[in-house]
């Protein structure tokens, strides 16, 4: 059983979580809907995090995420990336390709962690670059464990632009992808983000922030096949990456 928390802790917790699911600023009025804190409390925890650089109150008069949550949001990246990054190692020493980690980061995936292949040509991102989810294997497998509801709703803030001709850019196909994702459990970007590379990516059951595991390379060694030889890889991989984020 858990033990109970500190209350005044939650509730600005709480709050902190509200201004980044909002993806922008909020009101007094705003958070006390969400949170179902009364107005006073909500005053006084808002002045506390304000005070400690937390969150930053606007001309507006509304409240948005200070400066402050940038920098333990990087440290905390860092220091998950580093933790998982062994276990990256095992994807693409057994599978000789490119593993990547990503974090569900607003509308966005953002790469905490990577594991390089050792071929010559090989796919190579940026760890803390920030991609859209409709149009990359991590981001369409972290958008699978979403409600439809959910995935209209960023599809509809972030877009669904084209990176290649092969981008899905029609909600009603994004959608019809989600299903075959949850179905089949894995998720493929076929040169939807760049021409010539295929990955395939599964979600990291559990984690305490929506996670993906993938590996990519070149569509000529990437095919269908080796996806048939990797999945079972990668979601046994995601339970130790799993273990490893929820301090297992």
């Amino acid at each position: 059983m858990a033990e109970p928390g500190v209350q005044s802790v939650e509730r600005a917790l709480d709050l902190l979580e509200i201004l980044a699911e909002v993806g922008g600023d909020a009101g007094l009025s705003e958070l006390s809907e969400q949170s179902g804190l009364p107005l006073p409390t909500i005053h006084r925890l808002m002045r506390t995090l304000v005070a400690r650089g937390y969150a930053r109150r606007l001309p507006s008069r509304r409240y948005a995420l200070g400066a402050r949550m940038i920098r333990l949001g990087e440290s905390a990246g860092r220091q998950l990336g580093a933790g998982a990054r062994r276990h990256l190692a095992r994807v693409a020493r057994e599978l000789g390709e490119t593993a990547n980690l990503a974090m569900l980061d607003g509308e966005m995936a953002v790469y905490v962690a990577q594991a390089a292949s050792s071929h010559s040509m090989r796919m190579f991102t940026e760890v803390g670059r920030r991609v859209h989810l409709h149009s990359t294997g991590v981001g369409k497998a972290l958008l699978g464990e979403l409600p439809d509801a959910s995935v209209r709703d960023i599809a509809t803030r972030a877009g669904l632009a084209p990176a290649t001709d092969r981008t899905i850019t029609d909600l009603d196909a994004l959608l019809a992808a989600m299903r075959e994702i949850r179905e089949q459990g894995y998720a493929v970007d076929d040169g939807e983000q760049e021409i010539g590379v295929r990955c395939f990516a599964v979600v990291v059951p559990g984690a305490p922030v929506p996670t993906a595991l993938s590996v990519s390379g070149p569509a000529a060694r990437v095919s269908y096949e080796f996806g048939e030889r990797a999945v079972p890889v990668l979601h046994e991989v995601a339970l130790d990456v799993a273990a490893e984020l929820s301090g297992g």
